[in-house]
């Protein structure tokens, strides 16, 4: 299939299985769309089981793979999305709350790494070292499904900003941890190998380097729109510097996502108070809303047919099974650990702890870095227990996380 019918087939499923939540479901659109296409793809798996010859398993899976989930997202949509999503996020809220911030999105995805790793090791007899690996796939937080959940959660906006900081930053953060240990495990498959040395002046590099051209590009295009008083063009520009930038840290090799974030921030805070007019504004965020809707949707579409690409062996399923449990006991070490640091220093929101841990929802990103992982005898293991965290927690946690949280605030004195 080519690029433009791929694309159109993905719109017209992620429209269809819209409407279907929308009208029999009543669920969050995304999670919706997202068990919708789970059934469906059961629904394939189940008519293949039953009459082999029509081939329709082998067939979606041919389509499915066809569509390169982990570059349709790391090398395009993740730039969008994220950017959408930075540019709702205030930076004087953000300047508020961004020790706790910074500390779950370094050490917070740091801890979960290896507390994931140790235990998937332990568990599954899987060498150390790749197992951090997987560690580094399941530990950054979906800030698509994250700031999904925080539109129905109505939690304090103290917690909103700390939720949805933590989550836009761990994501690059823990991209480049990924690659880092990427590196280190499978030397001839990257060119990222040579030590423990080397690895730190990568992660500083990606890092540093994507904040700074974030930053960078993001002014400049500020500096522009000061100039201009055209609602459209302005929208333009927003749109090539989430597209160009996000290209151009690829290309130099620095961290894409965190340049996002880093130039969505500046816009949507800076640019927006000083830079456009309250016109513009409208319609610049009417556009970043939508086109994180659409995205989100088909993101969320795709998801569910990954199902395709995941081994259905037994040892496979059990393992996945009981690596939902390490994966939030890594995320309890992120988010614990962090905030029981800063409490002689800092009033928290109650239930902070419980809601974070539970809300910290995993999901296309990392799908996508488990699709990306060079093939090796571990390779399968490591994409079905990651597409088994991430639907749980989609579905599980996604559905929950409200209710949980309306409760834990009514409790003052739990954390």
């Amino acid at each position: 299939m080519t690029f433009l019918q791929i694309t159109s087939l993905l719109i017209v499923l992620a429209g269809v299985f819209g409407a279907i939540n929308y009208l029999f479901l009543r669920l969050p659109s995304s999670i919706g769309i997202m068990i919708v296409a789970l059934v469906a793809s059961f629904g394939l798996l189940g008519l293949d089981a039953l009459v082999p010859s029509l081939g329709i398993a082998d067939e979606s899976r041919r389509i499915v793979t066809s569509i390169h989930f982990s570059d349709a997202l790391l090398e395009g949509m993740l730039g969008l999305l994220l950017f959408a999503g930075a540019l709702h996020v205030k930076m004087s809220d953000l300047r508020a709350e961004w020790l706790p911030v910074l500390l779950m999105a370094t050490i917070g995805v740091g801890l979960s790494t290896l507390v994931i790793g140790a235990g998937f090791s332990w568990l599954t007899g899987m060498p150390l070292l790749i197992a951090l690996v997987f560690g580094a796939v399941v530990s950054p937080t979906d800030p698509v499904a994250v700031l999904g959940v925080l539109r129905q959660a109505d939690l304090p906006q103290s917690l909103e900003t700390k939720i949805a900081g933590e989550s836009l930053f761990n994501d690059g953060v823990g991209y480049v941890v990924f690659l880092v240990l990427v590196g280190l495990a499978f030397p001839s498959g990257d060119d990222h190998g040579g030590g423990i040395a080397e690895a730190a002046m990568l992660f500083l590099r990606e890092a540093g380097g994507g904040a700074l051209l974030g930053i960078t590009l993001g002014w400049l295009v500020f500096r522009v729109m000061r100039l201009i008083d055209d609602y459209a063009l302005e929208v333009l520009l927003t749109l090539g510097l989430a597209f160009g930038g996000y290209e151009l840290a690829v290309y130099l090799h620095i961290s894409a996502p965190i340049m996002a974030v880093c130039a969505g921030l500046l816009i949507g805070d800076v640019g927006a108070k000083q830079g456009m007019s309250e016109e513009t504004r409208g319609y610049v965020d009417a556009f970043w809303k939508l086109i994180d809707e659409i995205l989100n949707a088909v993101l969320f579409l795709m998801i569910g047919f990954e199902v395709f690409a995941v081994v259905f062996e037994a040892d496979y399923l059990v393992a996945g099974a009981l690596s939902i449990g390490i994966a939030l006991l890594g995320r309890l070490s992120a988010v614990a650990i962090p905030i029981l640091l800063l409490r002689r220093f800092r009033t928290f929101d109650p239930g902070v702890i419980r809601i974070m841990t539970w809300g910290g929802l995993k999901g296309g990103i990392s799908v996508a870095l488990a699709l990306s992982l060079p093939v090796s005898e571990w390779s399968p293991l490591i994409l079905t227990a990651t597409y088994m965290i991430v639907v749980f927690s989609i579905i599980v946690q996604g559905l929950t996380v409200a209710p949980l949280a309306r409760n834990l605030m009514s409790q003052p004195d739990l954390l």
